[in-house]
């Protein structure tokens, strides 16, 4: 599912367990800079959001200071799947029990957006929000129930 005219743009949310300055969240921040890192040397990797620190965990899309979002671009699915399961990124992310609450809602959600758009924040969780109310469609989907790129 690669496209020329089309990209794949991705949001999640979570909500840590405590702040990130508490020593609790310590292993977690230690690891951004690599992870961030990572993302953006990896193939199909095309653009990520970014505070001013480098690693959008410390953006605010929300009034508590524990919800984390994260929103990236790519060239495929496969990419991104990729770099979520099979790369160091998977080792860590099998690890998020330490650091974030559960979540009953799907945290994550993915689109195809024409190739060169940047998704907002504010598009992405509207996305996210479509996801959780009326599940997978073509325009909002999962790793679980991918769509192919609009033709």
């Amino acid at each position: 599912m690669k496209s020329a005219h089309y990209h794949l743009a991705q949001i999640n949310v979570a909500r840590a367990l405590y702040s990130l300055d508490d020593a609790a969240m310590k292993d977690f921040v230690e690891q951004l800079d690599a992870v961030n890192a990572l993302a953006e040397q990896s193939p199909g990797f095309i653009w990520r959001l970014t505070a001013d620190g480098g690693a959008s965990s410390y953006l605010r899309a929300f009034d508590d200071d524990r919800m984390l979002i994260n929103t990236s671009v790519w060239e495929s699915v496969d990419a991104l799947k990729d770099y979520v399961y099979r790369s160091r990124h998977g080792e860590i992310y099998s690890t998020r029990k330490k650091s974030f609450e559960p979540s009953a809602k799907s945290p994550h959600a993915l689109w195809w957006i024409p190739a060169g758009e940047i998704p907002t924040v504010e598009v992405g969780l509207r996305r996210l929000e479509r996801l959780r109310n009326d599940g997978p469609s073509p325009a909002v989907f999962t790793f679980k129930q991918p769509f192919k790129t609009p033709l």
